[in-house]
């Protein structure tokens, strides 16, 4: 099913996170070349994953094959997940990384089909990690499964690019929509028209570059995150040698001249970072900006850093009416992202 008309100009938009949700999405994690000769506990992080979100709200979980169905099952009805709060679908993926290749779920209460998908193209953050056939169709394959419009901007566009505050705008960096390893035949205009018009935004706002080790080319997921219309958490580096230091200052400095859809500033509340976390020489993208909020809880990356304890009481201090809730990623960072990296939302249809 396709449409002529944009999202937008339907009625379509993509809500915050904050909003009602009806389930959590992942890809479940199987390529051992993402976690190269550490991927041996990733299967029991994703699992705590999802017992920790089950407590709250669905997950829906997409697996390759009729193995991997028994393995999940089994592994998650062990760790005592009722079976009402998890589906698994049979729909096979490339990598783990479902906010990028998963759907990006567009709601109309107005419309006859309250909920829609846009299918953005997707590449493996510039052809990094081929084969990736399989994750460009998931969004599609979703929607055949839910029998919902989709829509084909027929650009490339990963959903850990950018952040909407549910008003009307979205925030994104340069270093990575305008990297010509994306859609290079398109200028910063050209991809503002597609991000109004297929995820239903007003106002495009643009920080500079990610954090360093980011292979993503710089999403704003490990940057700053909206928390409520008004309100951005953003990282920053506290040691002025760490090469993180310089990138965090300037994004800090670009956010305070930023206003929302009324014209005024954001409140800007800084976050720190974890540190330098490597692992075999390699700095990882270890940010406490990863976080994923769903109905009534955060659930928030830690490093077993000292830092830690600070970023989860500025977090849950943004968050009162939730409960903010740390998991330890030290060893999913290694596949270069973590929990909101692996995890899409589906909004509730009101």
């Amino acid at each position: 099913m396709t449409e002529k008309k944009t999202p937008k100009q339907l009625g379509y938009r993509f809500p915050a996170e904050w909003e009602p949700q009806a389930a959590t999405w992942l890809s479940w994690a199987h390529k051992l070349e993402s976690w190269p000769d550490k991927f041996e506990p990733v299967p029991y992080i994703y699992t705590n994953i999802v017992r920790t979100i089950a407590q709250f709200q669905k997950i829906n979980i997409n697996v390759n094959d009729d193995e991997m169905f028994e393995d999940v099952q089994s592994r998650l009805l062990l760790a005592g997940v009722p079976e009402d709060r998890f589906a698994l679908y049979k729909i096979p993926t490339n990598d783990a990384w479902c906010r990028d290749h998963g759907p990006a779920f567009l709601v109309n209460p107005n419309a006859k089909d309250k909920l829609a998908i846009v299918d953005w193209g997707y590449n493996a953050w510039g052809n990094k990690y081929p084969p990736f056939d399989m994750d460009d169709v998931v969004p599609t394959k979703i929607a055949e499964q839910y029998n919902v419009p989709v829509f084909y901007p027929g650009i490339v566009m990963e959903g850990g690019s950018i952040e909407v505050n549910g008003k009307g705008c979205l925030l994104t960096t340069k270093a990575c929509l305008l990297n010509e390893n994306r859609n290079p035949n398109l200028n910063q205009e050209q991809i503002e028209t597609f991000l109004k018009e297929y995820y239903g935004q007003e106002k495009i706002l643009w920080l500079n570059d990610g954090i360093v080790g980011d292979d993503t080319d710089g999403h704003i997921d490990d940057l700053s995150r909206f928390v409520n219309p008004t309100t951005i958490v953003t990282c920053v580096e506290e040691d002025p040698q760490d090469e993180n230091y310089e990138i965090l200052q300037e994004n800090l400095k670009l956010l305070r001249t930023l206003t929302d859809q009324d014209n005024k500033p954001f409140n800007i509340i800084e976050l720190p970072m974890p540190g330098y976390v490597a692992y075999d020489g390699q700095r990882l993208p270890a940010s406490y900006a990863n976080f994923l909020i769903g109905n009534g809880f955060v659930i928030v990356p830690l490093f077993n850093h000292p830092n830690d304890l600070k970023a989860l009481n500025i977090i849950q201090s943004q968050f009162p009416d939730r409960k903010v809730i740390g998991i330890d990623c030290i060893d999913l960072v290694w596949g270069l992202g973590t929990l909101h990296c692996i995890s899409q939302q589906e909004p509730l249809v009101q």
